[in-house]
């Protein structure tokens, strides 16, 4: 079952409106990272994705490779442990995930973009 569910990347399509309406409302620090680096990367990007019952902020399929982005509100104790066990489950599909805050995109933002590529780099090989 595991080589079954690592294959599969947990698309909800009922979450599909709601991803849509994301994609719309999308945070200032999600419009910089998509537009000044993600959006033209060499490995296709999908914004606000559905993974099982969750939405990644980005998400590439080819590097099986989630970019949250995590404003205030993620660093309470419950955000916090939510955020644990959403990514353990996206995990459960063969996909990392890392995590940024508002801040780093805000003030190291070619930092941000270095790591991600060097991820990325890393889970392509």
């Amino acid at each position: 079952m595991a080589d079954e569910k690592s294959k599969y990347t947990g698309y909800n399509r009922n979450l599909k409106e709601t991803s849509r309406k994301l994609r719309e409302t999308m945070t200032s620090q999600e419009k910089k990272l998509w537009y000044l680096f993600l959006k033209d990367y060499l490995v296709k990007f999908y914004r606000q994705r559905s993974i099982d019952r969750y939405i990644a902020d980005f998400y590439c399929s080819k590097a099986k490779l989630v970019i949250e982005l995590d404003g205030s509100q993620h660093y309470t104790s419950d955000s916090m442990e939510y955020d644990d066990i959403r990514t353990e489950i996206i995990n459960t599909y063969g996909i990392a995930v890392i995590r940024f805050s508002n801040f780093d995109i805000d003030t190291r933002f070619l930092e941000v973009c270095t790591v991600i590529d060097k991820k990325i780099k890393e889970r392509l090989h």
